[in-house]
């Protein structure tokens, strides 16, 4: 196929973009150090929480790798607590949320990401 004939098809309904601008923006977290070589960040959302506790929507830990003193290879998971964040039909909105925490906790180091949020927990690696 001819680049000139491809074309891109956004699926995402702009209402639903606008859910998870909304998200993305509102996006705060809060630090915990774990370790010398891991963090612990807590995960606030605008509209999702933990159902026991009434607090953060989740939380992410950051680990590093140290391979002699070239190379970082850094490890994060995402663990999001909030039921809602687990049906299917918030893939998108999970996503979003993932990606905007390892481009502001991790920023361009190489990483292996890890989501766990129900139905839509997925894995990913990030190369610079």
């Amino acid at each position: 196929m001819d680049s000139k004939e491809e074309k891109i098809i956004d699926m995402i309904r702009p209402e639903f973009k606008e859910k998870i601008l909304s998200e993305v923006s509102g996006l705060t977290f809060m630090k915990y150090f774990r370790s010398a070589s891991a963090e612990e960040w807590y995960i606030f959302l605008p509209h999702y929480k933990d159902p026991k506790s009434g607090g953060a929507a989740g939380k992410a830990i950051v680990h590093y790798n140290l391979y002699g003193n070239k190379e970082v290879f850094i490890n994060t998971t995402v663990i999001l607590d909030d039921p809602k964040l687990h049906d299917p039909e918030l893939h998108p909105l999970v996503y979003s949320i993932a990606e905007e925490l390892v481009n502001r906790l991790v920023g361009f180091a190489d990483t292996l990401l890890s989501v766990h949020a129900g139905e839509n927990s997925y894995n990913a690696e990030y190369k610079s």
